[in-house]
């Protein structure tokens, strides 16, 4: 069964462009970094996997994957990360745990972070489709440093959320703390 045309079946025209933007970006900054390319291509196919999933379904299959209990207290926008990485890895066979956090951990970030985890992250956030104030800033810099990028995005989704005053979810405040100490 090809990725490809299963998300196809699963995503939105958009969100199926989407996933395709963030694979071509991540397959360049796993380039840049010296981060193995071919993963970074099927982390960032399978990021979204369960986007499009009903919030019941989601919620279902979220305690079937024992996700992060402290999950259903947040916003559902953040549940498609920890179902896409059990969708990878019990319908698609997908074992590298790698892949499997980048996906499980591409909404909130976390503490000690995988350098595909950051770049799928970034990835993410920047795709060429993506336009928000602030953007071509961090564009600018995602290839400099992946520490400093990953702190630049982290920084700027949680203002975003605080500026909506929408919860955190604490691996997102994990992740940002981690990064300001180094």
């Amino acid at each position: 069964m090809s990725i490809k045309a299963e998300l196809e079946k699963r995503l939105t025209k958009s969100r199926y462009e989407h996933v395709l933007r963030v694979a071509e970006l991540a397959q360049l900054l796993a380039k840049n970094y010296g981060v193995n390319e071919a993963d970074a291509e099927e982390a960032a196919l399978y990021h979204d996997i369960a986007k499009c999933m009903d919030k019941e379904s989601l919620a279902e299959l979220l305690k079937e994957a024992q996700a992060d209990e402290r999950l259903v207290d947040f916003h559902h926008e953040l549940w498609h990360g920890p179902v896409g990485a059990m969708i990878a890895e019990k319908t698609f066979g997908v074992k590298n745990p790698d892949v499997l956090n980048a996906v499980r951990y591409h909404t909130t970030g976390r503490s000690g972070m995988s350098e595909l985890e950051k770049i799928i992250y970034i990835a993410d956030l920047l795709e060429s489709g993506r336009d928000f104030p602030g953007i071509e800033a961090l564009r600018e810099i995602m290839y400099e440093n992946l520490d400093e990028a990953m702190t630049a995005c982290i920084a700027h989704s949680i203002r975003y959320l605080v500026m909506k005053r929408v919860a955190v979810f604490p691996d997102s405040f994990e992740c940002y703390n981690e990064h300001i100490k180094v």
